[in-house]
């Protein structure tokens, strides 16, 4: 069998190999992470990476942003930038695609989430197959609903076999900032530590996982998939929904009023998005 390329990092996105069954992938989207087209190519080879190398058991996630995991999508970016990207194996469209991949690999994710991890954020992070948090600085939502927008990533797929059917409609309709502390107890993650403790807890356990029989992680894995991953039926509406609301007047001028705020670039908006989409009216 070939060896996939040992190495691979681009000025957004690195993916370190600490060892060959341990890998770190780490965003570097300054100034607040923000996702788009321009990032779902270079996401899409990290996935292909994580599917075909024979080694890798644990690959991390995290960020070298202060105060951002993944923040939302990039609304800046034109909407054709988006439809021009092919569907990818799985029939749905390149994020969904990545996403549901991603949770079937034969390989064990861990979302590192220290900052806000909102919108394609929060998204990353219920695909994985593990999440733990700062206590102090991880922040998680799904945001959309306050400005007029349907998710599209697989949340409402996700969310209520996490968490239960009400909490999931407490996220995802209330639209606001859950910090880590309640993130844990309604099982949005794992775990949320003391910040200072969160880098060694998340080190420890991958690096664990990583001693073990890859065969044994892959296939233990695989039957935990069958009774919890929600089938690609449920995820393809979503994204649908999501395209379909970017268009309505409702949500262009819930946008419009956030990006007059200060959406998009450092500073308040960014930092408490769940407050200002409670401020923008009916």
């Amino acid at each position: 069998m070939n060896r996939p390329e040992r190495t691979f990092t681009t000025d957004q996105i690195r993916l370190e190999r600490r060892l060959p069954s341990y890998w770190r992938v780490t965003f570097d989207m300054p100034p607040v992470n923000i996702f788009g087209p321009k990032q779902l190519p270079l996401l899409d080879d990290v996935v292909k990476a994580i599917e075909i190398d024979p080694e890798v058991k644990v690959v991390v996630f995290d960020s070298a942003v202060e105060g951002f995991f993944i923040t939302h999508y990039d609304f800046l970016a034109p909407l054709e930038d988006l439809l021009r990207i092919p569907p990818g194996p799985t029939g749905l469209q390149a994020l969904p695609d990545m996403l549901v991949r991603l949770s079937r690999a034969p390989v064990v994710s861990i979302a590192s989430i220290r900052g806000r991890a909102t919108g394609v954020g929060s998204e990353l992070a219920l695909a994985s197959d593990m999440r733990f948090a700062s206590r102090e600085k991880a922040v998680l939502s799904q945001w959309e609903v306050g400005a007029g927008l349907v998710p599209g990533g697989g949340p409402m797929a996700r969310l209520p076999r996490l968490m239960g059917r009400g909490r999931a409609l407490e996220v995802l309709l209330g639209a606001d900032d859950i910090h880590g502390d309640l993130a844990e107890r309604y099982g949005y993650v794992n775990r949320s530590l003391p910040d200072a403790e969160l880098d060694g807890f998340v080190e420890a356990l991958a690096m664990r996982i990583a001693s073990f029989d890859k065969e044994a992680i892959a296939e233990t894995k695989r039957l935990v998939d069958v009774a919890s991953l929600p089938p690609d039926i449920e995820i393809k509406p979503e994204w649908d929904a999501f395209l379909a609301s970017l268009s309505r007047p409702a949500s262009q001028s819930r946008i419009k009023a956030l990006m007059s705020r200060g959406f998009h670039r450092a500073g308040d908006v960014e930092n408490r998005l769940g407050f200002h989409v409670g401020q923008i009216g009916s």
